[in-house]
Formats: C-alpha cells, structure tokens, sequence
C-alpha cells in the first residue's frame, strides 16, 4: 500500500466498514462508485477503452464467482466467510496490466496478482483489506522456437500446455518444471520450479534467459532495461513482490526419444522402512537422469485386515531406456528389486502425461486444460534434509504417521545438477547439502471446523516431529509451498521484522540481497502480500 499517500486507502476502507451498517440500497451505491472510478481510470489508461467493461468484473457481475472460483485450489478459502475482492480484473493486452496497476494506486486499493496455478495458502485471492485480483489466465501465449532451442511463455499460462506446445514442434525437446499440469507458469517460475528433470538440468529458474515485468510505475521492463538485479530477483525470489511477470523466455533442453518411468509400492511389512532407508543412499547420488520420488501414505493394510500402514511409493523418470534402468538399479538399489516388466518405455511428452495422473482415458490434449484438477481442503508444509534419516528414526517417523493417520510425505532428491549451481546464482538457495526436500500434505473433502481443526493439527504435529531430523538454523522451507505457519507479514505492523521470519526460512543467505532489490524498486511496498519480500525499514 502506498505509505505517502495513506488517505485512498483510508476512504475505501471507510466505505466499506459503513457498508454493514446501512441498508442495501445504500450500500450498492457505495461499491459501484469504486467501481465506476476504477473502471473511468482504466479506461484513461488504456489504448484500448472499449474493451474495459469486458475485463472488470464487480461482485455484482453474474460471472464473477466463476471467474473467481476458477482457480481457487483451496476449499478452505472460498467459504461464505471468505473477504472476496471488490473487483477481478482480466486482462487481455499488456497495457491493461499496467493501467490496473496505475488505478490500483491512484484509488488505492490493495492488488494480488493470480496466475491460476496451485496457490495453497490463498494468497493471490484473498486478503484482510479491500482488494482487487489481477488475474492473468487470459496471458496464455506459448512461441517455441526450435531452432533457437528457447521458448517465450505468458505467465497465465499452465505447464501442461507449455509441455503440449514444445511436444507440437519437437519429439526431442522439453523443459524442467513441475509434474502437475495444471500450475501456472507464473508463479511456478518466479518461485523456482522443480520437477522430474531437476537433477539432469536443474530448477525451471535456471533455464530462464530473459523475462518482461511491469514495475509498480507502470513499465515494461525485460532482462536488460529492468537490470540484473530485478531479473535475478524474479528467478526465485517470488515475482509478486517486485511487479506483475507478463512472460519468461526459457532454454528448452534435449530428451531422448523415449524415457522410462516406473512404481513401485511396498508397506510396512514389506520391508518399506529399509527402502526408505536405502533411497536416502541412492536417490540423491545416482545417475542425474534419474529422479525417483518417494511418497509415504497411511493406508489400510489389505493383508493385515485393515490396520494402518504405511505405503511407500517410489515413482520415478529414468532419461533413458529400461535396460539400462534396470542395471543401474540392480547395482545400486538392489533392495527395490525392480523388474524390467515394471517399467515402462515412452516418449517424454507420454511420461509427462503418466506422471499428471491422466488415467481416466484422456489424450494428450488433457494437458491443454485448466480444470482437470479436484479442488478440496488441505494444508502442506515443507522441510529439507540434509543428513541420512538414521533407520531408529525413520522407524519413529512412520510409527507416527500410522497413528496420526492422515498426513502423507513426499520426498523429492536433490542432487546432479542442483549440486552444481551456485546457492546465491539465484535466489533459490537449497543446493549442494541438501539431500532431498519434505513435502507434508493433508487433505479433506468433509465439511466443518472440527475435522479442519484435526487435520490442521495433525499436519504441525508430524511437522514438530520432524524437528531432530531436518535442516537447522535455519530451518529451511520452499517458498513455492507457502506455509502461513512459518510467519506472516501483516501490512501495518513492522512490515520488515515480519518478513524477516519466514523469509530467511525461504531464502537463507539470499535474504538481505532480495530486501535492497526490494527496496530499490518497490520503496513504497505497493507490491506487498502475507509472505512477500519487505522493505528495508524507513530511517527516516
């Protein structure tokens, strides 16, 4: 929020704390008038007025609570009592973007910004004052360029339609980002990207070359009239906090023609525990063509009449045949003892189809859609490890989770290529030492404040456990899994102090360099959200 200028702010939030206390005919004209001034300031900003009133849309619209459901990933933040935004702006041209962000402070209302993708915590759409969403789904463009091996994608767009777009010009080429195909680019990118091709070619982060952002003055910047700097803050350090991302241009790399990928899944008394143990010894260290995850989930036990157990999945892409897979693993994991029947050999853009989770018949061209994707309650949180979890300990861990009985982990090794850029190359700065990254997750479909409060807890507690085992000083999360837990920046308070908590957790050493980034081209904090990077305090 503008400091200087603290009056528009002031007078919408007077409007708005009235609005209860006057009849509804009273109160409509209160938020329309919002409206009419936001919309009379778009269009004298535009070159394109006309198009205005099909972009904006106000609580009264009949559209707008689709619009604004369409990519809300988190039941927990679209109930009844849900602070919805005043306005939902959808621009279709750049200069849209930048009158929205030049209106949004003439008026002075608080803007988020919202690529679609899968924003947990709810932080790109909703708010404790009065806002307005900027929404990007509209910025959707993909240009692959083959012969130059780069391609420019919008930021509204998701990453399965990127992977669909490169597949449409070549069989060969892809490009390291997440395995849900339904996240958007723009806050995938901007928060570092990690995917299945992470220890070949490293994070999406790494493979970006070039980028254009609107600055909170309204201006189009790229790579190199924005500056070194601002283009190293946006890679990792989560663009929201410096401006609205309109695109990355991005390397593509090389994939084989056809790749391998596999599942195995053991309980408990199937010996999961040593396979966890041993995936700590291999994951991380093998062949940097090979990622394989491993996801722990409380089950039913089908040969122990439905106890709980644990149920260890080890997932993983193999850049390369299943011949070759198969001797690798045999020397390496013998423990797994993986099978050449168990894998199977396809082309990349079939493994990024398989690891999305399309077994209901689809063809490749689910990968386009923005609504394969079932929204329900959860909470996630993340941890990083960086020594062995002893065997003793792991025991504990599943023991745990048995008897808590809902909460599930994902472990995804680190490794290859990540050991081979720099911590401060990038704001991302969990490289070489860490092992692998903890994703905890709960989820829910049943209603009511009791069962939230349950699950809520359960997940903090396998997250207290998990304490003796994870990185330390500090304990390290991954911004792209924002967690309201680990401190939360209420705008009005000491904006600096708050955000110094959670994000030394994100970005360590990179911390201070991200503040006078932040400072220098955002003074006023307009771009500012519950986790966002601060300012350096006023000394003033």
């Amino acid at each position: 929020m503008d400091k200087s200028n603290p009056l528009p702010f002031l007078s919408v939030m007077i409007i708005l704390l009235l609005l209860p206390h006057v009849s509804n005919s009273q109160a409509a004209p209160s938020r329309d008038s919002i409206f009419v001034t936001f919309l009379q300031c778009l269009k004298s900003h535009t070159t394109q007025p006309d198009q205005v009133s099909n972009i904006v849309y106000a609580q009264t619209n009949a559209s707008y609570t689709s619009i604004f459901e369409a990519f809300v990933r988190n039941a927990r933040f679209n109930t009844p009592s849900t602070t919805k935004p005043l306005l939902i702006v959808t621009p279709l041209h750049e200069n849209q973007v930048q009158a929205t962000i030049v209106c949004s402070k003439t008026i002075g209302l608080h803007l988020k910004i919202r690529s679609g993708g899968h924003d947990f915590e709810g932080i790109s759409y909703i708010s404790e004052v009065p806002f307005v969403i900027l929404d990007m789904f509209n910025f959707q463009n993909i240009t692959v360029d083959i012969q130059n091996e780069i391609a420019v994608i919008q930021t509204g767009a998701s990453l399965g339609q990127v992977y669909y777009r490169i597949w449409e010009k070549s069989k060969v080429h892809g490009f390291p980002a997440g395995v849900c195909s339904t996240v958007g680019v723009g806050g995938h990118l901007s928060g570092g990207g990690y995917g299945n091709m992470m220890r070949k070619f490293g994070l999406s982060i790494d493979n970006v070359v070039d980028a254009k952002i609107v600055d909170v003055n309204g201006r189009v910047l790229d790579k190199n009239s924005m500056g070194e700097d601002l283009f190293w803050a946006i890679r990792g350090g989560g663009g929201a906090s410096f401006g609205v991302i309109l695109s990355y241009t991005v390397k593509l790399v090389s994939v084989p023609e056809k790749v391998a990928v596999f599942q195995v899944d053991k309980t408990l008394d199937q010996n999961a525990t040593d396979l966890v143990f041993q995936w700590q010894q291999v994951a991380p260290h093998t062949d940097d063509r090979l990622f394989m995850r491993l996801v722990l989930q409380p089950v039913s036990s089908k040969t122990l009449k439905g106890q709980k157990t644990i149920r260890a999945s080890f997932q993983a892409l193999f850049l390369g045949g299943a011949d070759e897979l198969v001797t690798l693993l045999e020397k390496e994991f013998p423990l797994l003892g993986l099978k050449k029947e168990t894998c199977k050999e396809m082309s990349w853009i079939e493994s990024v189809f398989w690891w999305a989770n399309f077994n209901d018949g689809s063809s490749l061209n689910a990968l386009l859609e923005r609504n394969h994707y079932k929204v329900h309650s959860s909470k996630r949180k993340s941890d990083y490890v960086q020594s062995p979890i002893p065997k003793d300990g792991l025991k504990w861990i599943l023991k745990k989770m048995v008897e808590l009985g809902k909460v599930e982990l994902v472990f995804n090794p680190y490794g290859g290529k990540m050991n081979e850029v720099a911590f401060d190359a990038t704001p991302f700065p969990h490289r070489a030492g860490y092992l692998y990254k903890i994703q905890y997750t709960v989820s829910w479909e049943e209603k009511g404040d009791d069962v939230e409060k349950s699950l809520l807890s359960q997940i903090r507690m396998l997250y207290s456990y998990m304490t003796p085992f994870v990185s330390k000083n500090p304990r390290s999360a991954y911004v792209n899994y924002r967690d309201l837990d680990i401190g939360i920046n209420r705008h009005g308070k000491d904006d600096y102090n708050d955000g110094v908590v959670y994000s030394i957790k994100y970005f360590n050493k990179n911390f201070e360099r991200l503040v006078n980034v932040k400072t220098k081209v955002d003074p006023e904090n307009f771009f500012w959200n519950e986790q966002s990077i601060p300012t350096l305090p006023n000394k003033a």
